[in-house]
């Protein structure tokens, strides 16, 4: 058994689109959380991957005259290399759906929910939105068209499917969201979910008929029908533990019905799919639930939703290329608001950059390095005076396990501003003019930025192992007050963030 494990999870993007910055987000978001908890010496779990099947991805394929297996792979791929591209730590793991085991893990989860009693077959007739993949009522639709995907048309389902039980988990929900008041974070969206359960809920198709739909997992002991995509992708977030065979690993990570672990990042469009519908499933399967489901919002281009036919999907390759991993981070994570939609915007991206990257930490770090050259030799000076650093750590400690990723970087970028105040008000240069002895003065800005380097390594990796490289202090990590003990030699670089009109 693990000693002090953390299970995240992304969800699984469709693989029938190039990514886009939302799901980029979601990454980023996702790798704080887990690189955060490394920092705190936990050992961790952390899940990503792709959804690859479904009807929509079914007729994409034959739109682009391929198999659909071919298809899925190709977009797989593509998925993958978001991994480097956005510096995600390299103990992730990466799901596919089509993958054997997954496939068969799906097929074990069916069983266990049927036995139980909480699947049967009837006739199923539905409005359907292909895009989102679910059932849509008259009160979801507007104009007869989904809300969040307009450019497709609702379909009329009328066939024989087998059906999830999900009307007999109301009473099981609402209890599981009374007894974990923090299950979907923020509040407003477990308001959102209770109301949703509250208003009764309607029993949901989890098949299709082959003949019709064949690119599916095949339902156990039925090869006229495969299972509906929710049910199959959702069971990924287990079957990437090994589950149903590694019962140690799984109770290990994924936790017990008394002491849950898993954390789930998702999108305001899968709150219902990830924090009722898989809740239920897991509940029905006599497994435990997850411990909370994080909900952020979606991300706006200049101020209009993303779409091809506009042509203003922001894809995160092309800003990675033109501003760098790290700055695309900074932006996702400190210039968007983390409970709610937000805006890419080239030119406020620019500013967000020059303030808080050039002006802020890139030029905070040049500014101390250079003082450790001039006036201590290039050498950190021994270290002298201790700081009260608990009340900085107790806000980021609060920032990150809120979630409040903007708040995170408010809070660093203060720092930032204490310690451009703190050179200012001390005048080390003066100092030195004076005679004055100034390692008391360099050596606090030294560990000051020390301890920033170790507070962004979760947020900007890159440029946070590279400021600790620079101080010598490539393995001091520790959030106590003289790490630096005196003595490291500093090796200055060149600017991490420089002006774009340099």
């Amino acid at each position: 058994m693990k000693k002090n494990p953390y299970y995240i999870t992304t969800t699984l993007p469709y693989v029938n689109a190039d990514p886009h910055i939302g799901f980029a987000l979601e990454m980023v978001q996702a790798d704080v959380l887990a690189r955060y908890q490394l920092l705190q010496g936990k050992e961790v779990f952390f899940n990503t991957g792709t959804d690859e099947h479904g009807l929509k991805i079914h007729r994409k394929a034959e739109e682009a005259g391929v198999s659909t297996q071919s298809y899925v792979d190709g977009y797989a791929e593509t998925f993958r290399t978001l991994l480097p591209l956005l510096n995600i730590w390299d103990g992730i793991t990466f799901i596919r759906t089509t993958d054997a085991h997954h496939k068969a893990a799906a097929q074990e989860l069916w069983r266990r929910v049927a036995a139980n009693g909480y699947i049967e077959k009837r006739t199923y007739q539905a409005k359907y939105c292909v895009g989102c993949e679910l059932e849509m009522t008259d009160s979801e639709l507007v104009d007869g068209k989904c809300p969040i995907h307009p450019t497709y048309e609702i379909e009329l389902i009328d066939e024989e499917n087998y059906f999830f039980l999900f009307s007999k988990f109301q009473d099981k929900l609402l209890a599981l969201y009374n007894n974990q008041p923090d299950f979907v974070v923020p509040e407003y969206k477990l308001n959102e979910i209770r109301a949703f359960v509250e208003r009764g809920l309607h029993d949901f198709s989890i098949s299709r008929m082959a003949k019709k739909m064949p690119w599916g997992v095949p339902v156990p002991d039925d090869e006229d029908q495969v299972m509906y995509v929710w049910f199959d992708a959702l069971t990924n977030y287990i079957s990437t533990l090994g589950w149903p065979e590694a019962t140690e690993s799984f109770t290990s990570w994924w936790g017990s019905t008394e002491l849950p672990n898993a954390i789930q990042v998702a999108g305001k469009d899968n709150l219902r799919q990830q924090s009722a519908m898989w809740q239920a499933m897991l509940l029905a399967a006599d497994l435990p639930p997850s411990k909370q489901v994080f909900i952020h919002g979606f991300i706006s281009s200049e101020g209009q939703k993303m779409s091809k036919s506009i042509g203003n999907v922001v894809a995160p390759k092309d800003v990675v290329d033109t501003y760098g991993t790290d700055a695309v981070r900074y932006y996702l994570l400190g210039a968007l608001p983390s409970y709610d939609d937000g805006d890419w915007s080239r030119e406020r991206f620019e500013a967000y950059y020059t303030a808080h990257l050039a002006n802020g930490i890139g030029n905070l770090t040049s500014r101390v390095l250079t003082m450790v050259e001039k006036f201590a030799e290039g050498t950190i000076p021994t270290k002298t005076g201790k700081h009260d650093m608990s009340a900085y750590w107790t806000e980021y400690d609060r920032a990150l396990s809120a979630y409040r990723f903007d708040d995170l970087m408010t809070h660093l970028q203060q720092y930032v501003g204490h310690l451009d105040a703190y050179i200012n008000t001390t005048k080390p240069w003066e100092m030195a003019k004076e005679g004055k002895n100034t390692d008391e003065v360099v050596y606090t800005l030294a560990e000051s930025l020390r301890m920033l380097a170790v507070a962004h390594l979760p947020i900007i990796p890159g440029a946070a192992e590279s400021i600790l490289t620079q101080l010598g202090a490539s393995d001091i990590r520790t959030r106590e007050w003289c790490g630096l003990l005196g003595g490291e030699v500093v090796v200055k670089g060149e600017m991490l963030f420089p002006r774009f009109d340099a």
